[in-house]
């Protein structure tokens, strides 16, 4: 495979990079009615625990890219605002099991509904095939990110 001309990787950056700036903004709107009670951070945790199901404290930390002991912060805040259940591991009492409550799961879908609301309305704005192009350079864009695909079922937070 040629490798890719310097140009063509700097054009399709900078456009990734407006389109990120597109999506950020799309995001902090999704977020505005609930900022008050969770942080974008914050945010961000419920969303995994969304799609990851119950989980260890490590794990979490893991998947957000964060030391243990800041998901511990966090999840400290979120259990006292009622979004995350936290429960000794029966099969390990050194460990934490956490999950997300009814609560969090509201937020997570309210948000996430309200995201892929305006998201739609800007895709519908595009023409059919240009639509088409972009669902597959997203997918080989997430593709080499190594991001999940995503499913209508499990939001992923800044997707």
């Amino acid at each position: 495979m040629p490798e890719p001309d310097a140009d063509d990787v700097n054009a399709v950056t900078t456009a990734v990079l407006t389109a990120s700036r597109l999506l950020v903004a799309v995001s902090a709107r999704s977020l505005a009615t609930v900022q008050e009670r969770v942080t974008l951070p914050q945010f961000r945790m419920l969303v995994v625990l969304a799609g990851g199901g119950e989980m260890k404290l490590v794990t979490l930390a893991e998947r957000l890219a964060v030391n243990p002991s800041t998901a511990m912060r966090m999840v400290g805040r979120l259990t006292a605002a009622g979004l995350v259940d936290r429960r000794t591991n029966p099969d390990n009492r050194r460990e934490s099991a956490l999950r997300l409550t009814d609560s969090g799961r509201r937020i997570v879908d309210d948000v996430t509904a309200r995201r892929r609301e305006e998201i739609a309305t800007i895709v519908a704005r595009m023409p059919a095939d240009q639509r088409r192009g972009l669902v597959t350079a997203l997918r080989a864009f997430t593709d080499a990110g190594d991001e999940p695909a995503a499913v209508p079922a499990i939001p992923l937070g800044w997707d």
